[in-house]
């Protein structure tokens, strides 16, 4: 039954999120931590963080993530493995057959004035959405009243710190790399 649902909302994700994985996010935040209480606001934030730092679209990786977290709530490492693999099919799904429908009539539609005002009226959503998600991961809503967001002083130093090392074309890998042993001397060695 739970991977039914996890089928069911991935799929629902894959159908309804435009934009992209960021775009996502707010949609997947919504299904995992308030609908389902799959797991916590806490939890989800760590798949992002997992998701953002591993090769692939973000989507696709928390989905696995998120069916595997979902499946392994049943005790077996084989249903934990079957949700990944559920999810991640879920969510790719609605994109791999929306872009086999599209490839066929993109060349006579795209100087479309309906297709090409539908894509612009799009691009204002998507970054909302976008920053839905931000917003999402910096203030949960989840169902545990009392549960506290990952954010705190150090975050908002760190953050600084990358904002200004990207402002200074500081090597993104370099930035990555300082602010994991950052983050491992400030919250498991002080």
């Amino acid at each position: 039954m739970i991977l039914w649902q996890l089928f069911v909302s991935y799929l629902k994700i894959g159908f309804f999120g435009f934009g992209g994985g960021y775009a996502m996010l707010s949609l997947i935040q919504h299904e995992v931590v308030v609908r389902h209480a799959w797991m916590t606001a806490g939890e989800f934030a760590d798949i992002v963080a997992i998701s953002q730092i591993t090769p692939g679209p973000i989507a696709i990786n928390s989905a696995t993530y998120v069916g595997y977290t979902v499946g392994m709530q049943t005790g077996h490492v084989a249903l934990g493995i079957l949700g990944s693999a559920i999810a991640t099919f879920a969510v790719c799904l609605p994109s791999f057959t929306l872009m086999v429908l599209v490839a066929r009539f993109f060349m006579r539609l795209h100087n479309n004035r309906l297709v090409e005002g539908a894509m612009r009226g799009m691009r204002p959503t998507v970054i909302g959405m976008i920053a839905a998600a931000a917003l999402l991961l910096i203030f949960p809503h989840g169902s545990d009243p009392d549960e506290q967001n990952f954010i705190d002083p150090w975050s908002w130093a760190l953050f600084g710190g990358v904002f200004v090392g990207q402002w200074l074309k500081v090597n993104p890998i370099l930035l990555i790399v300082l602010s994991a042993v950052a983050g491992i001397l400030i919250y498991h060695v002080f």
